[in-house]
């Protein structure tokens, strides 16, 4: 069962993250195809992402609620169906309003594929290995969307970007149903809190709004008004979990220096690889670099093989070695350097502009995630994995978001995206200060202790 629940997660993964980037290379010929307006074209992007940030931290905590393999198989199947309708659509309305569902169902999916690996895999060499895999998916993904992207808009129709979400998710479906009936599942019980489920997706997709409309003149005064009555739910959900019996993120997992603190670094490692790198990268080639689509999609490959390539074969091994703070260094001063590269040479040769520094940034990016990752899951009892999980990846969507929209706006003010590569090489520089504030533990430490539900 393990080798099936890592294949499952795996799979899952990989889709939520393909349709993160899947459609900014084929935002155009959609908005050709389909004669959209500038904002609704937009949110075919961002209507994704809206709904998959702001669901996160509640979708994750249904998995120790109602059980992983569960939710996996109806998530899965929610989320395919979705990409199916955004890709018949012939209406934007129809086709945002899909990519919106994409989202609500990745929230769910996304947590409970890391669940299912602690679920699946005891503490030690086997879950590293294992979250070793799931984080090369995901950190590779980025680059397989604007791979695949590219080469299904030039060759074919941009409508098989969305499409083939429905053999990904039936595979995945079928994989979650077998693992089900063979109670490979980590139910717990126990309820989720109405108001502490509303207020959260309130808070959560107001600032996921906020951050992605930043900038847009069409937005108006819209972004400020979300972020603002964010605050004000984000205050009232502090307040409110304070005092429930049934809150999304137990009080345990919190005060645990080793899961807050990684978070921090975590959060602070997605502003540069969850969105903001593929993002820059893919506008750099098409617009400086003068591209096509199929072109750049191609351009990452080295970065993506190099990425997988350390993440499943070299840092498993260093990890039995080397503690996981010290190759997040190792990670950083690997991979700022490039980020200043990029800064600083945004024409020439392929290999001056791109891939020497690309290379460097997958060294790099394949050392300190997969530690990162081990660090804010070892130690958290069964009952806490989805909590645990959806923490995990409400840092790295915020993070990611965060990351964004401060870069695109120090682009917009200084007229070109050198300052972009600058904020991203400074985020990392921050990530390998934050680790040296976390403590030593190792996966033979004692378990973060469980709540009473009652």
């Amino acid at each position: 069962m393990r080798r099936l629940g890592l294949w499952a997660s795996c799979l899952a993964q990989l889709s939520v993250v393909l349709d993160v980037s899947v459609v900014n290379i084929a935002l155009p010929s959609i908005q050709a195809e389909l004669g959209l307006g500038r904002v609704t074209a937009s949110w075919v992007a961002m209507a994704y992402s809206v709904g998959f940030a702001g669901v996160l931290l509640v979708g994750a905590r249904l998995a120790d609620v109602v059980g992983t393999a569960r939710l996996l198989a109806w998530g899965s199947g929610v989320f395919a169906v979705a990409g199916t309708i955004g890709g018949l659509a012939t209406e934007g309305w129809v086709l945002v309003t899909a990519r919106a569902a994409q989202g609500l169902a990745a929230a769910v999916v996304s947590p409970a594929t890391f669940t299912l690996l602690t679920v699946t895999h005891a503490e030690g060499p086997v879950r590293t290995r294992a979250i070793a895999i799931w984080t090369a998916v995901s950190l590779a993904g980025g680059g397989v969307g604007n791979l695949v992207s590219g080469v299904l808009t030039d060759l074919v129709s941009w409508r098989l970007t969305l499409l083939i979400n429905l053999p990904l998710g039936g595979a995945v479906v079928a994989a979650a149903v077998v693992l089900y009936r063979r109670n490979v599942d980590d139910r717990r019980g126990g309820r989720i809190s109405l108001t502490g489920a509303g207020l959260a997706t309130g808070a959560f997709t107001g600032a996921a709004y906020a951050l992605s409309s930043a900038g847009e003149p069409a937005a108006g005064v819209l972004p400020v008004l979300a972020g603002g009555g964010a605050v004000v739910l984000l205050a009232l959900l502090v307040m409110q979990q304070r005092r429930s019996r049934y809150p999304l993120v137990p009080t345990a997992l919190l005060r645990d220096r080793t899961i807050a603190v990684g978070n921090v670094a975590t959060a602070l490692t997605a502003a540069c690889f969850q969105v903001g790198l593929w993002f820059f990268l893919t506008y750099r080639m098409q617009t400086q670099l003068g591209y096509t689509p199929m072109q750049a999609g191609m351009a990452f490959v080295p970065l993506i093989v190099v990425m997988l390539g350390v993440n499943l074969w070299v840092t498993p091994r260093l990890m039995r070695r080397h503690s996981p703070r010290s190759l997040v260094v190792a990670g950083v001063v690997i991979a700022v350097p490039a980020l200043f590269w990029f800064a600083a040479v945004d024409h020439g040769p392929f290999a001056v502009s791109f891939l020497v520094p690309s290379v460097a940034i997958g060294i790099g990016g394949g050392l300190l995630n997969t530690p990162l990752a081990t660090l804010v899951t070892t130690g958290v009892r069964a009952g806490h994995t989805g909590a645990a999980s959806g923490l995990m990846n409400t840092s790295k969507q915020f993070g990611g978001a965060i990351g964004l929209a401060a870069a695109s706006t120090a682009t917009a003010a200084a007229g070109t995206d050198t300052a972009a590569f600058v904020l991203m090489a400074l985020s990392l520089v921050a990530v390998a200060a934050v680790v040296a504030g976390i403590p030593r533990r190792d996966s033979t430490s004692a378990p973060v202790p469980a709540e009473r539900s009652g």
